[in-house]
């Protein structure tokens, strides 16, 4: 494993188990309602080139080039893609491990977002609901 300047190993995944559309596959994440539209914006609209989700434990079916699908106010408003996961970081409150995972923005804005209920934390999402 790789080792950033920040103490976190890069997590690479060569033994992807590929389930579903591979292009579609990836975790859906609920943006805080106390963050804001404003904060989900800035995920599409160019204000920002990279963001940075959290991930308990170390991902087992995650890769790089999968993605992160947004929610907000219970629908999916848009995904970006994984440029690259590191390992080794800790949770300050819990002191449990989790995993930095790194996107690229902007991401891809649904004209019309998804119903999605948000939730804590972090679910494996296949894309089914994506538009082709």
């Amino acid at each position: 494993m790789q080792t950033t300047p920040a103490g976190c190993g890069t997590i690479t995944r060569i033994d992807r188990v590929e389930i579903g559309d591979y292009m579609s596959f990836g975790i859906t994440k609920t943006i805080p309602a106390d963050e804001g539209i404003a904060q989900v914006e800035s995920l599409y609209d160019g204000s920002v080139d990279e963001y940075e989700f959290h991930m308990a434990g170390t991902p087992s079916k995650l890769g790089v080039g999968d993605y992160v699908y947004t929610i907000f106010e219970h629908k999916i408003r848009g995904r970006l893609q994984i440029t690259r996961l590191e390992g080794g970081a800790v949770n300050p409150k819990s002191g449990k491990p989790r995993t930095l995972v790194f996107v690229r923005a902007p991401g891809e804005r649904l004209d019309e977002p998804i119903p999605r209920k948000g939730h804590q934390g972090t679910r494996y999402y296949d894309g089914a609901d994506w538009p082709s």
